[in-house]
């Protein structure tokens, strides 16, 4: 498939959440093509219905990602968000103004300096390894998100009468998982049905456009070290699938980076190798390691680095499927254009996160 259809198909993802009243950024041939459709209805009127048949009664009670039920009893005015992806789906979900609270190191997240500057002045809560039970009970929030890796401080938390969701977006289901969970308990949910839509209709578009075209092995090497590779638990497994590719280390056991050595990834072989966004080594640092000279990804120049330049999309925020559109475009160029990567990317940021991205890599 070309890039005419799949560029219809986004066209139509964009049109159709600007009818929910969302604003969608596209090339000045998209636009003049989007004009063509009937609007029956302004943006304001096609908001209303949505949000009236999506209101959320209260006390409500959800089941988190850890198969807790917890109650809300009333809207939550006041949230309070310790992990970043989290925080960064909140902003999505347009509630970004209800935070009293966020994780530590926010001024290393370039998208929150983007979307929401605001945020980067608020009080940290520490992070999943040094939570700040104490500091997050001070700002009383409505409601606290945090990763389900601080499950044991969850009972103290609650203690203090604090009420506490948490969230484990570990594969594509559980990232729409997080979605459905957070819009319930902050009342946004025709923002998360759209946020979804978005998302998967991207999804759809990528691989109806790579359509049979032969699927080339992918070593995705890690953050801090090229013989760090992530396995089939891992989320950037599905980035691989989504993207036309077959994970290298589809063998491998471990459920976070796994550790290899030079002769297995020589064994592997893989036709292309991918860094991740937060590498703290480059491109040529690979293509000039003499260890992997006979390595085909080197030999043929096929060794990237995921985009960083505003947020990393190798983990799973709600813009993780750029990264599958992106990887898509360097595996299979002639059936995913470059442009078709940016045109997402527009469209996506603007609509979700009120900004136009001034850079792509």
């Amino acid at each position: 498939m070309k890039m005419t259809k799949m560029t219809a198909l986004l066209l139509a993802a964009a049109m159709a959440l600007t009818a929910c009243g969302s604003t969608a950024a596209v090339s000045s041939e998209a636009a003049a093509s989007a004009a063509a459709p009937e609007v029956t209805a302004s943006p304001e009127e096609a908001a209303v219905e949505p949000a009236a048949e999506t209101a959320v009664t209260y006390p409500l009670t959800v089941t988190d990602q850890l198969g807790r039920e917890v109650t809300i009893e009333t809207e939550p005015k006041t949230l309070a968000s310790g992990y970043y992806i989290s925080t960064s789906l909140l902003i999505a979900l347009g509630v970004q103004d209800e935070l009293v609270g966020v994780e530590a190191k926010t001024d290393k997240r370039t998208i929150y300096g983007l979307s929401a500057p605001e945020l980067q002045s608020l009080p940290s809560i520490g992070t999943a390894k040094e939570f700040d039970l104490e500091g997050c009970a001070a700002l009383t929030p409505d409601l606290v998100i945090v990763p389900a890796k601080l499950k044991d401080s969850i009972p103290q938390m609650e203690e203090l009468g604090l009420t506490v969701l948490a969230v484990k977006p570990e594969d594509q289901d559980k990232l729409y998982g997080a979605i459905d969970l957070l819009a319930q308990a902050t009342n946004t949910v025709a923002r998360g049905e759209e946020l979804k839509s978005a998302i998967e209709d991207n999804l759809l578009s990528l691989h109806e456009a790579i359509g049979d075209a032969e699927a080339p092995t992918v070593y995705m090497a890690g953050n801090s070290s090229v013989l760090q590779t992530a396995g089939p638990a891992m989320y950037q497994n599905y980035m691989i699938e989504n993207a036309g590719g077959l994970n290298a280390a589809a063998s491998v056991e471990d459920t976070y980076w796994a550790e290899v050595s030079y002769e297995q990834v020589l064994d592997w072989d893989p036709d292309y190798i991918i860094l991740a966004s937060d590498a703290d080594y480059d491109v040529d640092s690979v293509l000039n390691d003499a260890a992997l000279a006979d390595c085909t990804a080197v030999k043929e120049g096929h060794v990237y680095q995921l985009p960083h330049a505003i947020e990393a999309v190798d983990s799973p925020v709600p813009g993780s499927f750029l990264g599958s559109v992106y990887l898509g475009s360097v595996l299979h160029p002639e059936q995913v254009s470059e442009q078709f990567y940016h045109d997402c990317a527009d469209a996506f940021y603007t609509t979700y996160y009120g900004f136009t991205p001034a850079s792509y890599e």
